[in-house]
């Protein structure tokens, strides 16, 4: 009788480390895709995000006589926001009392402002580091310059304040889709965050009221990098989209440069175009 003898040959060691190295190398091919498809999808809720804001802003004008949000009501008492009220400047604001607080419950939102999930990360240290004064803005900024406030054109083009107790009208703006309401915003900050720190207003390039003088960068590129990063646009109509870096300036008042950390403007902005009523 013949007997059949069966074995099971088992791995070597240098089979097994070949099939370890094989699977690393897998996954440090696969972990950047698996990044990207993450931060590409923290972007289309930011897009969303941002449609909701203006779309608040939106209902808002149409209960109050055609005038768009307050920016910063009676700025110098430094107790309101669009996103938040306060009750001693020293204290963060609050989503409570805001006057678009109301119309993004009833667009489906909660009362706060949603954070920008790319952001969401820095607003918590902030927070907790109890240097997030302005966490109820989520990440975004507002074009308090020419929306958010009434100002009235001089015989030079320049443009002055009126009342800061009012947005602007509806009307005055001749082209909604070309015109900026919110953007994801920032101000360089040196701290522990990343040397951003949260900033309620999207600046324009130059002040409205004196183009001679040059503003400081808020519009935060923090989508896929500080390299080639892109910004969310909520413009006035109620479009969004990304907008990439192109053009950065400082003062030198604030350190780190904007530039460093992603901050700047779009389309080599060399004018408050895309923020001007024209």
């Amino acid at each position: 009788m013949t007997r059949c003898h069966s074995s099971k040959r088992a791995f070597t060691l240098i089979e097994l480390l070949v099939v370890m190295a094989i699977i690393a190398l897998l996954i440090g091919l696969l972990l950047p895709t698996l990044a990207g498809a993450r931060e590409r999808g923290r972007e289309a809720v930011c897009l969303a995000n941002a449609r909701s804001l203006q779309l608040a802003n939106t209902l808002y004008a149409e209960d109050h006589t055609g005038s768009f949000a307050p920016g910063a009501a009676d700025f110098l008492r430094n107790l309101s926001r669009w996103h938040g009220t306060r009750e001693r400047a020293s204290e963060a604001f609050t989503p409570a009392g805001a006057p678009l607080t109301p119309y993004l419950s009833g667009a489906g939102a909660s009362e706060a402002v949603r954070a920008c999930p790319t952001f969401a990360r820095t607003l918590t240290i902030l927070r907790d580091a109890r240097q997030g004064f302005e966490a109820s803005s989520g990440g975004y900024g507002y074009n308090n310059a020419y929306v958010g406030e009434v100002r009235v054109r001089r015989a030079s083009a320049q443009m002055v304040l009126k009342s800061d107790r009012a947005g602007a009208s509806v009307h005055r703006f001749v082209s909604p889709r070309e015109t900026l309401a919110f953007s994801d915003a920032a101000f360089a900050s040196q701290n522990r965050t990343g040397n951003v720190i949260e900033y309620s207003f999207a600046e324009p390039p130059y002040r409205p009221d004196d183009d001679r003088f040059d503003m400081d960068p808020s519009i935060h590129f923090r989508h896929g990098g500080r390299a080639g990063g892109t910004a969310t646009i909520a413009w006035l109509d109620g479009h969004a989209d990304a907008q990439r870096l192109s053009r950065s300036w400082s003062s030198g008042i604030y350190t780190p440069e904007p530039v460093s950390v992603g901050i700047g403007w779009f389309d080599e902005l060399r004018s408050n175009r895309f923020f001007d009523e024209r």
